[in-house]
């Protein structure tokens, strides 16, 4: 199956928009292909705040993130693959989502973890487990 990744961000970015706050997302900049700001960039990640009065342009593809915004005042062009995309959150009160890896993404690295052994991914043995997300 695909990613779901890049419906979650797009649900919960529309859910925080409907609730009158400002959706962020908080991006690892060290993954291949984030094109962020350096300047801004902290213990190896960013805030990014994405709400249509902060850029311009904001597309939710389903690989990537991007927008125009202006940073000090320089207009830049942002790109953020969405396996970078650590969480989304609303400013105002932290209600959002964090995100873990997914079975058969690649590592922050750049690895695929499934990549060269012909086989698809081991499965647990058992019932399949579900994780609550608050």
């Amino acid at each position: 199956m695909t990613s779901s990744r890049p419906y979650l961000v797009r649900a919960f970015n529309e859910w925080i928009l409907d609730n009158n706050c400002t959706p962020y997302i908080l991006v690892d900049a060290g993954v291949q292909g984030v094109q962020v700001p350096a300047e801004h960039v902290a213990n190896g990640q960013i805030v990014l705040n994405i709400s249509p009065s902060a850029v311009k342009g904001l597309m939710i593809g389903n690989s990537a993130l991007e927008f125009s915004a202006r940073f000090g005042g320089v207009p830049m062009q942002v790109s953020v693959p969405l396996i970078a995309v650590l969480a989304i959150y609303a400013r105002e009160n932290g209600e959002g989502m964090v995100f873990g890896s997914e079975p058969g993404t690649p590592d922050p690295d750049g690895t695929d973890p499934d990549a060269g052994t012909g086989q698809p991914p081991e499965r647990p043995s058992g019932k399949p487990s579900l994780k609550v997300v608050k």
